[in-house]
């Protein structure tokens, strides 16, 4: 099974100007745990939910705090046509648990470790 069967064809994304406060209500208002940055149509980070506690105890203030400043920059890409068994080995190497999924410079969706563990299950 290839990872494109486990995205969407598309991810939630905010820019990097949206401050943590919003980033943050997106992320619960669609019960995911990150979402893609984008700046002009290019992926330019990702924000997770771990990246949003590490801020909270540096005492960042999320009301003015501004996601690129606590992003993961020019993360990490998955080709949609990667293995399933290829994405989980890499996620368990890194230890990362979401990881984006890329068609040229097209974000397709974020692929998560519940995700995969899913698909591995079934």
């Amino acid at each position: 099974m290839q990872v494109r069967e486990l995205v969407g064809g598309s991810a939630t994304v905010g820019g990097p100007d949206l401050t943590l406060e919003e980033a943050a209500r997106v992320m619960i208002d669609e019960h995911i745990g990150s979402i893609g940055v984008v700046d002009g149509g290019k992926l330019v980070g990702i924000l997770t939910d771990r990246d949003l506690v590490r801020a909270a105890a540096a005492g960042a203030d999320p009301t003015s705090a501004k996601v690129r400043e606590w992003m993961t920059p020019d993360p990490d890409r998955l080709s949609p046509d990667a293995d399933v068994e290829e994405a989980a080995e890499w996620l368990l190497a890194t230890g990362y648990r979401h990881l984006p999924v890329v068609d040229g410079d097209r974000l397709l969706g974020i692929l998560s470790i519940k995700d995969l563990l899913w698909a591995l299950e079934g």
